[in-house]
This record gives structure tokens, sequence and C-alpha cells, in this order.
């Protein structure tokens, strides 16, 4: 067993209920009890210490194994943190500017062409301005998923297998490249393979794979030492899997392959991690920039990066919820009320496909994180272990 490498602290030594933590943790039982999700880790961590950790239900739901804390998940889009903080890590070393046109960086995206549907058919246009590396961190390029709808430019998405684990990275970003945009640069925030073209671009600028890059300036210095694109064949026992149906629909549940080294390395979705290695990101990341002596960003570039970037941008309302803005890889509270689930102003978070979830509470000095395999009860999930967790909130 991993041992957690966060201090740890009792509930009330940092302002939480033990009393409530157990009712968040009788409630995941008590899912778990009823079928609806295999097992669970769950972390809360508040002013600098881990005050719960637990872990419960099935590893894998075929064998029986027990879940235990340190079973490694697939993280799906809580990739596009890690990667957003590299890439600003690069732009912290002059690198880029966030105004850039992506077409500097990667030549194939000059003169991207937009889709303005008529009747089910498509005229393509040009765009009114070029993508920016900051479109690409706060999801404004006009890039989409294939997965998200079905207009026709992600139908066009769906035929291009824009997603494969055996393509290059690059090989990924001439594709996407060669179809049209979904928006016009700038005017919609639509969630995207942004990110997959941000892991290029970092690949690009340094000369390196996105995994070398990640493992050199992030996962090392942290201590990650159970992420990455792929889970070696050692660790093959700590996969944590999902039911092999949906409990709910009885659909078939497919999970990334992530038991052999992919040549594609996904910025926006392909890490597997565990709970205390992405608490340790989280950590650094709330304590502006650093964590034990390892500093990865400036506080102001952290203040800047879950701050919102969108303005008066909109779109995607069932992933952008009512009372958020979307920074710099992070979604970002902007007001204390109005959405439905409790938190701060400056509070930020993000999750994956998969279920697994986290958030940042600045004002809190608190963050959290859910590690569940089931992607069809993910948002429940989300919400009712955000609600648990500010309710044992106690000073």
């Amino acid at each position: 067993m991993t041992t957690p490498s966060l201090p740890l602290a009792a509930p009330e030594e940092v302002g939480l209920s033990a009393t409530r933590l157990r009712r968040l943790g009788d409630v995941l039982a008590s899912e778990i009890e009823s079928g609806r999700v295999p097992g669970t880790v769950a972390l809360i961590a508040r002013r600098g210490k881990l005050a719960y950790f637990e872990a419960a239900g099935a590893r894998d739901p075929g064998s029986g194994a027990a879940m235990r804390k340190d079973d490694i998940f697939r993280i799906y889009s809580m990739t596009k943190p890690i990667v957003s903080v590299a890439a600003m890590m690069l732009w912290e070393e002059g690198q880029f500017l966030l105004g850039d046109p992506l077409a500097k960086y990667l030549p194939e995206f000059a003169g991207q062409k937009v889709a303005v549907e008529h009747g089910g058919e498509i005229e393509l246009v040009a765009a009114e301005r070029e993508i920016t590396l900051q479109d690409l961190l706060r999801h404004t390029s006009g890039l989409t998923y294939e997965f998200r709808g079905n207009a026709p430019v992600q139908k066009l998405y769906m035929n291009a297998k824009t997603f494969r684990r055996n393509q290059t990275n690059a090989e990924q970003a001439t594709t996407l490249a060669s179809l049209p945009l979904m928006h016009q640069p700038g005017t919609v925030w639509e969630y995207s393979r942004s990110t997959d073209v941000l892991g290029r671009i970092i690949e690009v600028l340094t000369g390196q794979s996105l995994g070398e890059v990640l493992a050199e300036r992030i996962l090392r210095p942290l201590g990650m030492t159970d992420t990455d694109f792929h889970v070696p064949a050692a660790k093959h026992g700590r996969l944590a899997e999902a039911f092999p149906r949906d409990p709910e629909s009885g659909t078939a549940v497919q999970l990334l392959e992530v038991r052999e080294k992919p040549s594609f390395e996904s910025g926006g979705g392909g890490l597997v991690s565990t709970a205390i290695d992405y608490a340790r990101f989280l950590q650094m990341m709330l304590n502006g920039g650093r964590l034990d002596g390892v500093r990865l960003l400036s506080r102001k570039t952290v203040e800047y990066m879950t701050a919102d970037h969108l303005g008066g941008i909109t779109g995607a309302p069932d992933l952008l919820i009512p009372g958020y803005g979307f920074g710099l890889g992070f979604a970002v509270r902007l007001a204390a009320g109005i959405a439905q689930v409790p938190g701060s102003v400056g509070q930020y978070y993000w999750g994956g496909l998969a279920g697994t979830t986290f958030w940042v509470d600045p004002a809190e000095q608190l963050f959290a994180l859910l590690l569940i395999q089931g992607p069809g009860q993910r948002e429940y999930y989300r919400v009712l272990f955000r609600d648990l967790v500010y309710a044992a909130v106690a000073d």
C-alpha cells in the first residue's frame, strides 16, 4: 500500500466534522451496496493536511477484488489540467504568447474554414480570426468532440476517426486541421479536442513526446509515481474497472484500454492516476504553484489560470453549468449561488468521462476528489459528493 504523501490530520483539526465525514462514507457505501457503482476512493484535504482518505467497494466487479487507496483509475479529462499546467510552464519560460496563432506552431491550421449549417447541409466559410493558444486552453477554438452530439462537424470527426490509439499526436493534429471548425474562433465555449492539440504544441516546443514532458516537468517533481499514459504490467492488478454493463441503462461499458503503451498520448484524456498522485497535483495548485520545495508555477500564473477567461462567451450548459466560467484548463466559480451545488467564488474544478472528479476551493483552503469508474453515473456522484463534503465543513 502506498503511504499517503501529504501531512495527516484529524478532521476537527482542520475544521471538518468527523461525524459528517462518516455520513459521507455511509452514503457512498450505500450506493455501492445498491449496485450503482463498483467502488470508490474519496480524498479530502484542508489547510494543507489530508483529513479523509477512504476506499470502498470493489476495484474489479468481475473478480470481486476489494478497492484499495492506491488503485489506479482512468482519469480521462482530468488529464487536461495537468497538460494545461505543462503548457503554462512553457509560457512562463517565454516560449509562446497566449495571443499567438495556433498556425504559428502547427502550420496545417492556417486558413481554417468554419462549417455553417443550412438544413442539414454545411457551407464552409473563412474563419474570421485565427485560433489562438488561449482559445485552446479555454475551449473557444471552434474545435469539438465527436461524442458530444450529431452536428455535421461532429459526424466528420467520427468518420475521420479523430480518436485512435494507434495514431501519433502529430497525425491527430493533421487530421483535425483538415476538418472544418464547428464555430468561429473565440465565439462559443465548445468542449473539444483543444487540449489534444495543446499537447501536440508542447511536443513541438520541446522536441519531446508529451509523456516525456509531463514526466520530466510535473510527475517526477511532484512524486506522482503512478500517473502515466498506460499502466505497466507490474501494476495491472491495481487497475480499477467499471461494471461490464451500465447498471441503469444496461448498455455495454467500454473504458479506455490502458494496459499497453499507446502511440497516441491524448492531452485531453489519456492519463491514468491514483488519488494520492492527483492530490499532490491539487495541493500544488492550492499552494500557488509549489509543493514540498518544488515550484512549478508562479502564484500569479495559478491565479491567472483559475480566473474566468470567457466573459460573455457561453456554450454547452450541461458542462459549463450556471454560475461558472472557464479559465485555462479549469471551470471557475463566479457566484456563491446560482449553481445547484455548493462552493465559494474562485473555486475551480473538472472531471473525467469515467466518473472521476475534483475541485479546489481556495477560500476554504480545501480540495476534494472522488475516483470511480462509472461513466453513466458520473454526473450524479459529482453533485452528491460535493454536497456531502461541504456539509462536513464545521468552521
